[in-house]
């Protein structure tokens, strides 16, 4: 089965494309054009949803200051603060088989660590990517390459899982936010701190 790419606002059914999935990887890598020297580090999270498109409580975060979720479902891998790595800088691993039945969705965002204070933007951020793998078996089933240019965004909802009936769907997104992970925070229902932020 070869990888299926997707551009912003397609979706594909996880279940039908791969129906052996229950255990995926969410892969997010990026590269930094480098123009003004300093250190760039980016952030994945994940944000669990309930059916009104909120977080059902703050523990619905999942970053690198709580990296595993209440009910066990999502384990945010850890921080990588340089983005040297080669392949997937960062990663979360989600059970698709324990997310809890009244969470509806999974959204994915990046966010830049200290945009403001280092005047940074995703417009200095290339190659930038979010892709679905199999745990079992290593196979990347799905993948989403960024392509705009994001000049003045300092966060980003890269994609999203969510459920459609017995279904589990991936959704590429691409929304950029101005205000950070504290923008994208405030629109799902979650107050988050500027420390955070």
């Amino acid at each position: 089965m070869s990888s299926i790419s997707l551009t912003k606002g397609q979706n594909i059914s996880l279940t039908k494309t791969d129906p052996t999935l229950t255990k995926v990887i969410i892969g997010l890598g990026w590269d930094e054009n480098g123009f003004d020297g300093q250190d760039f580090d980016l952030d994945a999270s994940a944000i669990m949803l309930g059916s009104n498109g909120k977080v059902r409580t703050p523990e619905d975060f999942i970053f690198y200051g709580k990296l595993d979720s209440n009910c066990g479902a999502i384990n945010h891998t850890g921080d990588n603060t340089t983005g040297d790595a080669d392949g997937d800088d960062e990663s979360i691993v989600v059970d698709l088989t324990m997310i809890p039945a009244d969470v509806q969705k999974i959204v994915f965002p990046v966010s830049i660590y200290s945009a403001k204070a280092r005047a940074q933007n995703f417009g200095l951020v290339s190659n930038a990517f979010i892709r679905i793998v199999n745990e079992a078996t290593g196979v990347e089933v799905t993948r989403y390459d960024l392509t705009e240019d994001y000049s003045v965004e300092t966060s980003l909802v890269f994609a999203e899982l969510y459920r459609a009936g017995a279904e589990w769907k991936f959704k590429a997104i691409g929304q950029g936010f101005t205000d950070g992970l504290g923008g994208i925070g405030r629109s799902y229902g979650l107050p988050l701190t500027d420390e955070v932020a």
